[in-house]
Formats: C-alpha cells, structure tokens, sequence
C-alpha cells in the first residue's frame, strides 16, 4: 500500500514536471513517505530526514516534505518541526493531493494534517513502477482496532470505492499490459459494507474476473472474521484469481486473540483454514503470526505452534511484539521479558521455515504457469516470478522473458524459494 501511495506522489509530481533522480545532491524536492505501523520504522525515518540537514544547509531552495502514517499521528507534526525545522512541509494520509498545491502556490503553511476520515479522490495521477504488476485500492482505513495496531488512527474509518471506478481502473491497466493485478485494502473482506448498495468484496472479484484479457488477480490484506463462503467460491471458481490467500492470524491463543481484539477464535481461525484447503485444493495460504503480546503465558505460545502445525502455512512472516504509543496496548500491562520473546519467536521460526520446506518438496516435478516479474542478480539469465499460489520460483532463460507468461517444470526447493526449468514460453 505504501509503495502504491509513493507512486501517486510520484505522478502529482510528473503532473508538475519533476523527473526523479537517484542522487539526493540533484533533487529539487524530496518527499519521505513514512510508516509507523512499527518503531522501528519511525527510528528509520528519522535517520533519513537527518542525514539531509547538510545537504538543506548547501541548498536552501530544496523543498523537504514529509507524508504518510507518521505524520497523521496526533502532534508528531509540531514534534518533527522542533527537531527538524529544516523540513518544509507536512501532509497528512487524507490529503496527499494538497502536494500538488504546495508546490503551485509555495505557501507558507508548515503543517497540513486533516483530521477527518478525508474523502476518495480518484482523479490522482500514478506514475507506476512495477510493471507487470499493478497496484489497485479498492478500500481505504479500518474499523477493526485491534489492540497493536495504529492503523485505525492514521488511516481513518473504512471508506469503500465504487464497484465501476474500480474496473474502470482495472480495465485501463489490463489495457495497457499489465498482467498481475494487486487489490489493496487494510482488510479487502469490508469492501462494500460502508457502499449501501449490496456490493460485497466476492461481488466485485467475480466482476473483475469477467474483465478480456490475460491476467490475474491477487488481493491483500484479508481479515479472518471476514472471510466468506462466498469469496471462497469467488476464487474457487475464478481462473483469473489467484489460489493464493494472505490471512493474518496473529496467535493461536483464543485468549491472546480476545486481548489483540481479533474477533475469532483459534478454532474458527483453524476451521476456516480447513474450508478453504477443502474448496480450493492448490490453494497457497500465508500469515502473520506475532509472539510476546501483553500476557502471553507459555501454554498460549505452545497453542500458537499447535496451530501453525495444522494450518501448514506456505510461509509466515513472524515478528515480536513491540508496543506503539496511541494504541490500547501500549498501557496493557503483563509485559512478557524480552528474553523470553527472543527465545518464542526463534522457535516459531525454525517451525514454519521446517514445514516450508515439507511443503516445497511437493511442487518438485508438477509444471506451473508463471509470471516473471524480474531477474535474481545473484545467478546469470536468472528470472523469477510466483506460482498461482504465490510460491516464488527462479529459473533461468537465454532469451529476455520479463513481464511473459512461461510455463516452469519445478526441479528443487529450498525454505525461501522454488527452482525450475522453462518448458514453454507464451
């Protein structure tokens, strides 16, 4: 979503006849595009906008502008300016389209930061960068607020698209060539439920799915509580939906999931999983699985890995609980030590990288249809691309095969990625 949204900065400033260059010294403007789902992502940040103070010193014509999830949260706009009074100008999530008149009228307004929810503007200009894929919202904020997670506070409440201006959107794209679709949303499963009009998410993929053309469709992030029978029949019966299903689970604890405000249960979770592999047979299903939440206890931990036993998740991206300031759980207390999180997560690890490569072994020999979305620099005339199910493959070509369709006989897997052999080229 954030790489989606730095390519509308990037089109607003083509729109004004900028050109990007890879070399701060050249730069006439620099936007920093911020996250604060994490601390650690904010510390990042930070080191940026200092390292440029000598370069803002040299060049006092530069316009710094900063934008994204850190600078919604409530008072970090004035905290920036006091510790970094060179930066020019602060936006907020609601209004990135106020860049363009910024840079138009050079006012003197430090700070922009709208406070409501905003309203969808589909008119912004995109500059894409990641042909052949394409990123596409289709909803925007979240209602869940799940004790962790900031997200509610910077992106507001969930505001839908509507069905046409979306497959307008993604008619063009197929249009103009590209090939794997990517529809985004804190939680795509709400799609609609804020329209008022009967339009559901499983309505919109069967749409999309009646659009000529070679292509596929992917979508992220879904939420488990949401999830229904009938998405599953969507992507079941769909051969442009890719079987690939990203759904975060968090924990295996029933008690741990009722303290992170999830609104499911470890077994509702667990069921779920088992209905979906049960419709969709070649189904690929990765997660998000987080240790050392408030009062995790060891028996809530050893649930966790009993459920990632039964789900056999293609993969998992697997982190530690850190606590973020303006969320319910940062004054939760029952903080679990941080030596016994390092010890959790390492043995969470060496779980799902075992039964990754359990599950890599069973694609050795059967032929998939892949796109080849870019080149391994490690290894020469090495592509690489993701199964249907979302299994990254490498393979190796004479001939240039970017942004094609082949056909790949699987021929070893490791814990990160599958190897092939080309059979055929579209």
């Amino acid at each position: 979503m954030n790489i989606h949204e730095s390519e509308k900065l990037a089109g607003i400033l083509t729109k004004l006849n900028y050109k990007p260059t890879e070399d701060f010294n050249f730069a006439d403007v620099i936007v920093f595009n911020t996250c604060c789902i994490r601390e650690t992502a904010e510390q990042k940040i930070m080191g940026h906008i200092g390292s440029i103070k000598k370069l803002k010193k040299s060049k006092p014509n530069l316009k710094i502008i900063l934008c994204g999830c850190m600078t919604q949260q409530e008072g970090k706009g004035n905290e920036i300016l006091k510790k970094y009074p060179y930066v020019d100008y602060i936006l907020g999530t609601h209004n990135i389209s106020d860049l363009e008149n910024y840079l138009i009228s050079q006012q003197n307004t430090k700070i922009n930061v709208e406070q409501t929810d905003g309203y969808i503007n589909d008119n912004l200009p995109v500059t894409r960068t990641s042909m052949p894929n394409a990123w596409v919202n289709i909803i925007y904020g979240c209602n869940n607020f799940c004790t962790y997670c900031i997200v509610p506070y910077v992106r507001g409440r969930e505001r839908s698209r509507s069905l046409n201006s979306i497959k307008e959107e993604v008619q063009s794209l197929v249009s103009a060539g590209y090939k794997e679709i990517t529809l985004l949303g804190q939680n795509v499963n709400s799609y609609g439920n804020d329209l008022n009009d009967e339009t559901t998410f499983a309505k919109l993929l069967n749409e999309l799915a009646k659009i000529d053309g070679k292509f596929r469709l992917r979508f992220m992030t879904s939420h488990p509580k949401d999830f229904t029978d009938e998405v599953i029949e969507a992507i079941a019966s769909n051969a442009k939906i890719c079987k690939h299903i990203h759904l975060p689970v968090q924990s295996g604890s029933t008690a741990v999931l009722r303290a992170m405000n999830r609104k499911y249960t470890r077994e509702a979770y667990i069921k779920l999983v088992n209905k979906i592999k049960e419709r969709i047979p070649s189904v690929g299903i990765t997660t998000d699985i987080m240790v050392g939440f408030n009062g995790e206890t060891e028996q809530d931990f050893l649930d966790t890995l009993d459920l990632v036993e039964k789900c056999r998740f293609s993969s998992a991206f697997c982190f530690v609980y850190s606590k973020r300031k303006g969320t319910i759980g940062y004054n939760m207390t029952n903080i679990v030590p941080q030596e016994e999180k390092k010890k959790r997560i390492k043995q969470l690890i060496e779980l799902q990288n075992k039964i990754t490569r359990q599950e890599n072994i069973k694609y050795i020999s059967n032929t998939f249809e892949i796109l080849t979305e870019g080149k391994n620099d490690k290894y020469q005339n090495t592509y690489c691309g993701r199964t249907d199910c979302g299994r990254l493959v490498n393979f190796k070509s004479d001939c240039d095969i970017m942004n094609k369709f082949v056909k790949v006989k699987i021929v070893k897997g490791t814990t990160a990625t599958l190897w092939g052999e080309v059979i055929e080229v579209e």
